[in-house]
């Protein structure tokens, strides 16, 4: 991890939807993709880029946090299937994705990177799905 500054979301993470809040290694956001129960999770350290380059402890805290956010993303979607992925091929940061897939979704079976057109999260549905993910999560 870099001493010289702090971390930063990169703002294409940011653009993809809202903030659900922080655990103590990562920032979790809600992508905004109604065909999709879509979370991405961000562990909050500076030039981070692969799994590997996160010093050991956070390496473990991070997959309990994966744990955690999956099991929110299960409670809160009812889901048949979780898929969690660390690709960075667009954006580098470090970041994991966590996504609700279903038998009928636009995707299946295949992966939900580059699949479609994305469905922009009706405003009250995207607050039932912040509200329960923050529920889960105990993030107030």
């Amino acid at each position: 991890m870099s001493q010289n500054h702090a971390f930063r979301l990169d703002p294409r993470l940011e653009a993809d939807g809202p903030a659900v809040g922080d655990l103590p290694l990562c920032h979790v956001r809600l992508v905004d993709d109604a065909r999709f129960f879509w979370v991405v999770m961000v562990p909050r350290r500076a030039d981070m880029v692969e799994i590997i380059d996160l010093p050991f402890a956070d390496r473990l805290h991070l997959i309990e946090e994966i744990a955690v956010v999956s099991s929110a993303v299960k409670a809160s979607s009812d889901c048949a299937k979780l898929n969690v992925a660390a690709l960075g091929n667009v954006v580098s940061q470090l970041h994991l994705h966590v996504v609700g897939r279903e038998p009928d979704d636009a995707a299946w079976p295949g992966p939900v990177f580059g699949a479609g057109t994305r469905e922009p999260l009706a405003a009250a549905e995207r607050d039932k799905r912040l509200a329960a993910l923050r529920t889960c999560l105990a993030i107030l």
